[in-house]
């Protein structure tokens, strides 16, 4: 498996830290893009993804995307990955809300630049529920500020899951079969806008529901 140009990814720091910010995070990002091309790319293909949730700065789009590039026939095998891990991360992400927010939930939320938009996100969960884990599971708001402040809210934790399980999974898919449709010809196109492309698939997506609700 062949390495890949960077991909964008959906954290701004992370995609800031790609075009020359933080020169730790940086090396971090092309550590894990690395990642992608290596014998053991899958297994580290879950890490991330597992530890993407709850605490490290770098999503698993980084490596999904150009290994679907380098083995397009196993870019559902990929994405499938990518959503068990990140849904056991989710829960990690959720138990650290739950048990230490305060000491530890809180001070991950901040060291990535999000401090303080908890308490938004709180009032988000009063008024929407469970559509703010889905809606914000695709897009670039960082998935670990939704997983760490839904434990810290004990939100319900059957339909959390579920949440994750659809959110994530959407996403993967959506990025799979971006480059393993278009692959090397779209796909710095692809790469500069996954999250307008997640954003505007969910869009019609819930476009589709309220049409179908309306219909009976």
């Amino acid at each position: 498996m062949t390495d890949a140009s960077p991909t964008t990814t959906a954290d701004a720091p992370v995609h800031q830290a790609a075009k020359g910010g933080w020169n730790p995070l940086r090396k971090l990002y092309n550590w894990v893009l690395k990642l992608a091309g290596g014998k053991d790319a899958e297994k580290a293909l879950f890490v991330v993804s597992f530890a993407e949730s709850s605490f490290f700065p770098i999503p698993p789009d980084v490596m999904l995307a150009p290994m679907c590039l380098a083995r397009p026939e196993r870019a559902w095998r990929y994405a499938l990955v990518c959503t068990i891990a990140s849904v056991l991360g989710a829960l990690l992400g959720y138990a650290i809300g739950f048990y230490v927010f305060e000491a530890v939930g809180s001070a991950i939320i901040t060291l990535f630049g999000y401090g303080g938009k908890e308490e938004a996100l709180r009032a988000s969960y009063d008024q929407y529920g469970a559509w703010i884990i889905f809606l914000k599971g695709v897009t670039p708001i960082p998935f670990k500020l939704v997983t760490i402040v839904s434990g810290a809210m004990a939100f319900s934790l059957p339909i959390f899951i579920v949440a994750c399980v659809i959110t994530r999974g959407l996403r993967f898919a959506l990025v799979a079969w971006l480059f393993k449709t278009f692959g090397p010809t779209l796909a710095p196109v692809i790469e500069k806008r996954i999250g307008l492309f997640s954003l505007l698939f969910v869009v019609l997506l819930v476009g589709g529901f309220i049409v179908a609700a309306q219909m009976h």
